[in-house]
């Protein structure tokens, strides 16, 4: 095992997060879809000739944006469920190095997302005593040395 599981699960969390957007969008549109309206020239209910205003939403626009919201949520199951496999390859290869900081510091950067600056402040909650404070670069170049 080597860095690409770590990759590959940060790019799996990315594409997660654009699929519940496309989901979300989705939901808004099925949810307000747009009238749309047009006017013909025919027979009134009394008879008269004239203009008529016709309303109401666009049946196939709105089935396939129905199923593609089916799709996305199908997709979105089957890459959780990767997700999770990956997750436990990821925490497998963390809790194979050598030194708990390293570990504490791939779980924030890696595992939980958080970025070079977050992961040092949360380094520095969690080492208040140590005589060097963590920064964001210190932990970016921990980091690419250790790869």
């Amino acid at each position: 095992m080597d860095k690409e599981i770590l990759i590959q699960y940060c790019e799996m969390k990315e594409e997660i997060k654009d699929l519940r957007r496309r989901i979300r969008e989705l939901d808004k549109f099925l949810a307000n879809p747009p009238i749309v309206a047009d006017v013909v020239k025919g027979t009134r209910r009394d008879g008269t000739l004239g203009p008529i205003k016709i309303t109401g939403i666009p049946n196939p626009e709105y089935n396939r944006k129905a199923g593609a919201r089916e799709r996305y949520r199908r997709l979105l199951e089957i890459k959780e469920a990767e997700l999770l496999e990956l997750t436990c390859q990821a925490e497998e290869y963390i809790e194979g190095l050598d030194k708990a900081e390293l570990r504490i510091m791939f779980r924030l950067y890696f595992i939980d997302g958080c970025s070079y600056p977050e992961t040092a402040r949360r380094m520095n909650d969690l080492f208040p005593k140590r005589m060097v404070k963590y920064t964001d670069e210190n932990i970016k170049k921990r980091i690419q040395r250790f790869f």
